[in-house]
């Protein structure tokens, strides 16, 4: 389960920023276009809601349910919706600590005996991805397994000896392990399998009945199908068993009822005010850093630099986003049945588009951004540089005093400096901020974009190898009995795509091995006598295994 967060795609959002400003109707009719443009009888769909103080404002369904059967998708279609479950775990946790029935600084091991490290993780660091536990979801094996169903006990043991990211308490990274626990924290407590005690304290009482814990052996009537948006055609997605998803992300949900949801947990319904305050209170590390902006199963962010609260999900097929604006009291809820996906389909560019039409009085009355154009040359150079967008590039270019920035297979666009060290777009809402080491030297980019923020490392030189040789690696290899990692070469870039899920650039650490930059990862191609490639040897946090070639 991701917490998805988009990279810049201006195609999409130059046509949203030529929108001229109008009423309601104007703004429908506006949103309509969009969808059409973006779908048809043979492409997946988004279903999507904006609501104010209770009124809705915009309901449309446009695509595709089934593709094949040509069933369109409606607003009663449910959708699974990934990491949008965290934050009913968070509520879940914090009611049964406000019942005075745990503690959140009560140790895990309180709740799972013997569990490796436990003593010196709390049930806040699982809430706020500071616990320093390894994402389950990171291990190399996992989409070679996700599809067979598993019990709780064997996934936690599966995990629970995985080697720590960090010491608790010390950093921020995502992690659905965490989520995963305090799901069954939650049933162990609660004395009710987790379906049954969110049904009791949730769904049921918020009117929510077409929402729940999806199980694959008996999957709602409603759902759509899930695909997966690869090399310009719609495939079916990797069906993960559920089993694997549990309090990380095993809900299912429709636009109605997540709208529910969003109005009663934000205008105090579901929590006390100490507790809702807590949950939307970024954490602070020990630096002073805000954890990516991330309370307790809630991002707390800016869209068109109005405040913002919500969550967004993606797992192989699906992909959706839950906002909430707490001074225009508005919701903004997509659901999309597609990941990977086609951009125009991205729920977070779905959702900057629903913000800008419908709360366009609101941004329009924001005072203007003021620039500092004071900055000297060298505060400038500094910034300069390649950084590491996980799928993409970001390469940062001075002209004469003023600076670019472009993304992989992206137009060069200027950046304009609010701050020594911050930076914005006028043609998209987004924003960087220039991170630096203790020598002041730029090290990172902290890039915000439609309410969510991810840090890029800034690469160093890479090792150049000729296009001659890295087609020596080009084919498939064989990673398990479905899956299979294909290596494709675009100019002088490799790429590799594991079965299931996006192609991402792999960067040369040797002549022979290359690393990803989204998870720390490796893969090695391994020759015969004659120097044929004829296998890979992949290696992830401390695991390796080999995957034989199967085709050229």
């Amino acid at each position: 389960m991701r917490m998805i967060v988009s990279l810049i795609v201006l195609a999409t959002l130059l046509c949203a920023n030529s929108r001229v400003r109008g009423d309601e109707k104007t703004f429908v009719e506006q949103s309509n276009q969009y969808f059409r443009r973006a779908t048809s009888e043979k492409t997946s769909g988004a279903v999507v809601l904006i609501a104010r103080n209770g009124h809705v404002l915009y309901e449309a369904a446009f695509g595709q349910a089934n593709i094949d059967e040509k069933l369109p998708l409606t607003s009663e279609t449910q959708f699974r919706i990934g990491s949008i479950t965290k934050q009913f775990i968070a509520a879940a946790v914090m009611r049964l600590a406000e019942a005075e029935q745990l503690s959140l600084d009560d140790p895990l091991t309180m709740y799972v005996p013997n569990f490796p490290g436990g003593d010196n993780i709390v049930l806040r660091q699982l809430l706020t991805h500071t616990s320093g536990l390894h994402s389950y979801t990171e291990r190399p094996e996992f989409y070679s397994r996700v599809t067979l169903p598993i019990s709780a006990p064997e996934l936690i043991e599966w995990f629970q000896n995985d080697a720590p990211d960090f010491s608790p308490g010390q950093k921020f990274h995502y992690c659905n392990s965490g989520y995963f626990l305090l799901g069954e924290i939650a049933s162990k407590v609660s004395g009710k399998p987790l379906a049954e005690y969110l049904q009791s304290v949730f769904f049921e009482p918020l009117g929510m009945d077409s929402t729940g814990i999806y199980e694959n052996s008996l999957p709602p009537k409603r759902m759509a199908v899930g695909y997966s948006f690869v090399e310009g055609e719609y495939q079916f997605a990797l069906d993960w068993d559920m089993s694997w998803a549990g309090g990380a992300g095993a809900m299912y949900s429709t636009i109605h009822d997540l709208n529910r949801w969003n109005e009663a947990l934000h205008e105090g319904k579901v929590l006390s005010s100490a507790s809702y305050s807590a949950a939307t209170t970024p954490v602070k590390l020990p630096e002073g850093e805000d954890g990516m902006s991330y309370g307790y199963g809630l991002v707390v962010n800016r869209i068109k630099r109005l405040p913002v609260i919500g969550h967004s999900g993606g797992l192989n097929g699906w992909s959706c986003d839950l906002r909430y604006f707490p001074e225009q009291h508005t919701s903004i809820v997509v659901l999309t049945n597609s990941f990977p996906s086609h951009p125009t389909l991205s729920p977070q560019t779905i959702t900057h588009l629903l913000a800008e039409n419908f709360l366009a009085d609101e941004i329009s009355k924001l005072p203007p951004i003021q620039e500092d154009d004071s900055l000297d040359q060298q505060s400038l150079l500094n910034c300069i540089g390649r950084y590491d967008y996980s799928g993409a590039v970001m390469e940062v270019t001075l002209d004469g005093k003023q600076l670019y920035a472009q993304l992989t297979d992206q137009p060069k666009f200027p950046i304009y400096a609010r701050t020594k060290d911050e930076f914005f777009w006028k043609i998209v809402d987004a924003e960087v901020t220039f991170l630096r080491d203790e020598q002041g030297n730029v090290n990172a980019a902290r890039h915000t974009q439609n309410g969510a923020s991810f840090t890029a490392p800034k690469l160093t030189d890479v090792l150049q190898i000729s296009e001659a040789q890295l087609d020596k690696f080009v084919g498939e290899y064989q990673y398990g009995p479905e899956v299979v990692m294909k290596v494709t070469r675009d100019g002088p870039q490799l790429f590799a795509r594991i079965t299931g899920q996006p192609k991402l650039p792999i960067f040369a650490k040797t002549a022979t091995e290359f690393a990803w930059r989204v998870v720390e990862a490796s893969v090695e191609f391994l020759t015969d006598e004659s120097g044929n490639v004829v296998k890979c040897r992949h290696n992830q946090n401390g695991i390796s295994f080999e995957a034989p070639r199967i085709m050229r």
